[in-house]
């Protein structure tokens, strides 16, 4: 019992200790220089090649989210042949065997069923080869008791990670001295037309909150469905907001009751 309860604290209870972060990121043991200097003359020649990072593509919401082909840890993939009619979520992650991103992949493999119940796919991505994230995925299973299914990309290149404007600024400006450039914790929802819904983007230092991408998938898949917004911190059965577009009087005929606060805020349950 003492080692699943440790597990879980690791691997995103809502109840997990607090606990301080070094101050200097850069510099922490955490995330080694050294990850990627075997990586650093193919880095060279693709940032030479590629756009500068004032000509990276604006991935704004509603746009496409772009298409690649890559190597998981189930096979080669074009990712949006992998996508087909599902929402789905990219997300990032710096390297292979470091702390925050153990604890974050195991909480995203537990809540696997629910994002399964939501039509939702889930496909990480780490700066590391195949060969590493086999045995990464193996740690992160055994320490967050975790079943991990969803496929990993290997981006030991950064050539993803570059297409989705996933890295961190200072490390571009750093790119001779460090060899390759870090790789930032960014999450990408992704509808079924492939247009980007969301985007959040972290420092390395500090874990993702999977309830809360839980949380925006149930909004707006129920957007999508029902023609409303939701408010401030809100769940599936609280609340909602009738958009300002649509009249009371109509609202009333498609929605029931409204209760309004004032003109512009109405509230009706779904």
């Amino acid at each position: 019992m003492a080692s699943f309860l440790a597990r879980s604290v690791l691997c995103g209870a809502s109840q997990a200790p607090r606990l301080a972060f070094p101050k200097a990121v850069s510099s922490s043991p955490i995330f080694p220089r050294s990850l990627a200097r075997g990586q650093a003359s193919i880095s060279r020649r693709f940032l030479a090649s590629s756009s500068t990072p004032s000509e990276q593509p604006r991935l704004r919401l509603g746009s496409e989210a772009p298409n690649f082909q890559a190597k998981t840890t189930q096979g080669d993939i074009d990712f949006h042949q992998w996508l087909g009619g599902s929402w789905a979520i990219l997300f990032s992650h710096p390297a292979d065997f470091t702390p925050v991103c153990t604890t974050e992949l195991g909480a995203f493999a537990r809540l696997a069923p629910e994002f399964a119940r939501r039509n939702v796919k889930m496909i990480g991505l780490s700066a590391n080869d195949l060969s590493s994230h086999e045995k990464w995925i193996a740690d992160i299973n055994e320490i967050c008791s975790a079943d991990l299914q969803f496929p990993i990309i290997a981006d030991a290149d950064r050539r993803v990670a570059f297409l989705y404007d996933m890295v961190d600024a200072q490390d571009l400006t750093n790119i001779d001295q460090k060899g390759i450039a870090f790789t930032i914790r960014s999450v990408f929802i992704i509808d079924p037309a492939k247009k980007i819904r969301l985007t959040m983007m972290y420092p390395a230092s500090t874990g993702r909150n999977t309830a809360e991408v839980l949380r925006v998938i149930d909004s707006l898949q129920t957007v999508d469905k029902k023609g409303i917004t939701t408010p401030v911190d809100w769940h599936i059965g609280d609340d909602v907001i009738v958009p300002p577009t649509v009249s009371t009087e109509d609202a009333k005929k498609k929605l029931g009751s409204v209760r309004e606060v004032k003109p512009y805020l109405r509230y009706t349950r779904i």
